[in-house]
C-alpha cells in the first residue's frame, strides 16, 4: 500500500507542480509587466476590500469540499446538494457585496471602490458552480485536468489585464482580468468534467456536510478576518500608497509559499485521507513530506530575503525599492507557513475540524495581542511582530499532530534543523557575495546561483534524505 500511495503522491506532484509552476509562473510574469505600468496606489485600492472577498468566499465553500474529498462513499445526492447551497450562498454574497459597496467605499474615503466591488463581487455569481466539478477530479486524483484548465485561464487573464493596464485603464485592469480569467475557468471546467445535478436537494446530506463544514466556516472566518485586518487597518489609516506596497511584498512572499501549500495539500491530501485509519504509516508518511517542505520552502524563502533588494530593482524598478524591508520581514514570517499548513491539513485528514477551530482561536487571540501592541508603531514593528508570532503559532499547531500521530513540536523540530542549519550557511555565503558585487543585475543572477548551488551541493555533502526524495519525484521510475 506504502508504494502505491507513494506513486500516486508522485503523479499528483507531477501535474500539480506543473500547473504550480506553470500557471503562478506566468501569473509572476504578469504581476511584473502590470506593476511596471501601474502605480502602489492601485495595487493598494484593489486589497482594500479583500477580506470582504475573503469572507463571501468562505461561506460559498463552507469547508464542503473537504468533507466530500475524505468521505468514504461520495453520492450524488452529496455533489448535488454541495451544489445547490454554494450557487445560492454564492448570488446572496453578490447581493450584499453590492448592496453594502458604497459604505465600504465611504469607509476608505475612496470613491471608485463601490463601482470596484460592484464588478469585481460579480465572482461570487458563478464562484459555487465549479464546486462538484473540482471534488470530482480531486478524489479521482485527477490533477491534469485542473492544471490544463488554470494554465488556459491564466494566459487569457495576462492578455486581457496587461492589454488593459497599457490601454490605460489603471486600476480596473486588474478587476476586469480577474473577472475574466474566473468566468472563462468556470467554462472550461465544465467543459472537461460533464457533470450536471442529477438529484434534489438532500436533507441527510446537507446534514453530514455541514456537520463537517460548519466548524471549517467558524475556523476559515477567524483564519481569513485575521490575514486581512492588518491590510484592513493599513488601508484606513495609512495610505493607499503603502498599502500597494504592502500587498505587492504579501503576494511575493506567498506566491512560493502558498502555491507549495495548494501542492502538498491537493495531491496529499487525499492521498493521506485513504491511510487515516493506519496512525504508523500515516506518521511515516507525514514526517517525510514535512522535512521535504522544510527542505524546499527554507532556502527559497532566505534566498528571497537575501536578494530582495536587486529583486525590487530589477522586478519591478525604483518606484516600488520602499517594499524591500517589507519583503524581506515577510519572508522571514512565511517561511514557516507551508509547516503550519501541514499540521492543520492532518486534523482534516483525522476529520478533527473541532481541534481544527480551536486552534485558530488560540493562534487568532495570540496574533491580534501582538498586532494590537506593533501595528500602532508602523508597519516595520508590525511586521517584525509577525515573525515572533509565526514561531509561537508553530508550537501551537503542533500540539493536536503530537498527540494523534506522535510527530509533535520536538519532533519536527529536530526533522526541519538539518535544512534550516544549511539555509543559514547558505545565506551568509550569498550575502557576502552580493555585497562584493555593485551591478544589480549580477547580484541578482549570480547570488542565486551561488546560494542554489550552494545549497544543493551541501545537501548532497551532507546526505540529506530530502534529496533522494527530490530525484525520485523526478525520475520516470515507478
Amino acid at each position: 500500500m506504502e508504494e502505491n500511495i507513494k506513486h500516486k503522491t508522485k503523479v499528483g506532484a507531477y501535474w500539480q507542480f506543473f500547473n504550480q509552476f506553470s500557471s503562478y509562473g506566468m501569473q509572476f510574469i504578469i504581476g511584473i509587466v502590470m506593476a511596471r505600468l501601474l502605480t502602489p496606489e492601485d495595487y493598494g485600492i484593489t486589497a482594500l476590500p479583500a477580506v470582504f472577498y475573503a469572507i463571501a468566499g468562505i461561506f460559498i465553500e463552507s469547508g464542503f469540499g473537504a468533507a466530500m474529498i475524505r468521505k468514504p462513499e461520495l453520492t450524488e445526492k452529496d455533489l448535488s446538494t454541495a451544489f445547490y447551497y454554494s450557487t445560492f450562498v454564492g448570488v446572496g454574497c453578490y447581493v450584499i457585496l453590492y448592496i453594502s459597496s458604497p459604505w465600504i467605499a465611504d469607509f476608505f474615503n475612496v470613491p471608485v471602490l463601490s463601482s470596484l466591488i460592484r464588478v469585481a463581487s460579480i465572482s461570487f455569481l458563478w464562484a459555487g458552480l465549479r464546486t462538484p466539478q473540482s471534488i470530482i477530479l480531486n478524489r479521482k486524483l485527477d490533477f491534469k485536468t485542473p492544471t490544463i484548465v488554470s494554465l488556459i485561464s491564466t494566459v487569457f487573464m495576462g492578455i486581457i489585464g496587461i492589454s488593459a493596464a497599457y490601454l490605460g485603464y489603471g486600476v480596473w485592469a486588474l478587476v476586469i482580468s480577474s473577472v475574466s480569467s474566473g468566468f472563462l475557468s468556470l467554462l472550461l471546467i465544465w467543459l472537461f468534467v460533464r457533470w450536471v445535478p442529477r438529484s434534489g436537494w438532500s436533507k441527510e446530506s446537507f446534514k453530514y456536510l455541514w456537520g463537517f463544514g460548519n466548524k471549517m466556516i467558524a475556523t476559515l472566518l477567524i483564519d481569513k478576518i485575521y490575514l486581512n485586518i492588518a491590510p484592513l487597518i493599513i488601508g484606513k489609516f495609512f495610505s493607499p500608497v503603502q498599502l500597494g506596497l504592502y500587498n505587492r511584498s504579501q503576494n511575493y512572499t506567498q506566491l512560493p509559499t502558498q502555491q507549495l501549500v495548494n501542492l502538498l495539500h491537493s495531491v496529499t491530501f487525499p492521498v493521506l485521507s485513504k491511510m487515516q485509519d493506519d496512525n504508523e504509516l500515516l506518521s511515516k508518511s507525514y514526517q517525510r513530506m514535512l522535512r521535504l517542505s522544510a527542505f524546499i520552502t527554507f532556502p527559497l524563502m532566505i534566498l528571497m530575503a537575501v536578494l530582495s533588494k536587486p529583486l525590487i530593482l530589477v522586478m519591478i524598478t525604483e518606484k516600488w525599492i520602499a517594499c524591500v524591508p517589507y519583503l524581506q520581514l515577510m519572508c522571514l514570517a512565511m517561511m514557516w507557513y507551508p509547516i503550519h499548513s501541514m499540521n492543520l491539513a492532518l486534523l482534516l485528514v483525522k476529520g478533527r475540524s473541532d481541534l481544527f477551530l480551536k486552534l485558530e482561536i488560540i493562534k487568532t487571540a495570540i496574533g491580534l495581542a501582538i498586532m494590537g501592541i506593533t501595528l500602532p508603531f508602523g508597519i516595520i514593528p508590525f511586521l517584525v511582530g509577525s515573525i515572533f508570532n509565526s514561531l509561537i503559532c508553530l508550537f501551537v499547531n503542533t500540539y493536536y499532530t503530537g498527540k494523534m500521530i506522535n510527530v509533535g513540536y520536538i519532533r519536527q523540530m529536530k526533522d526541519m534543523t538539518p535544512s534550516l542549519l544549511l539555509t543559514a550557511s547558505m545565506a551568509g555565503v550569498t550575502y557576502l557575495f552580493i555585497l562584493s558585487v555593485t551591478n544589480i543585475y549580477l547580484q541578482l543572477i549570480l547570488g542565486g546561483i551561488v546560494g542554489v548551488a550552494i545549497y544543493l551541493i551541501g545537501s548532497y555533502l551532507l546526505k540529506f534524505p530530502e534529496l533522494e526524495d527530490v530525484k525520485y519525484m523526478l525520475s520516470r521510475k515507478r
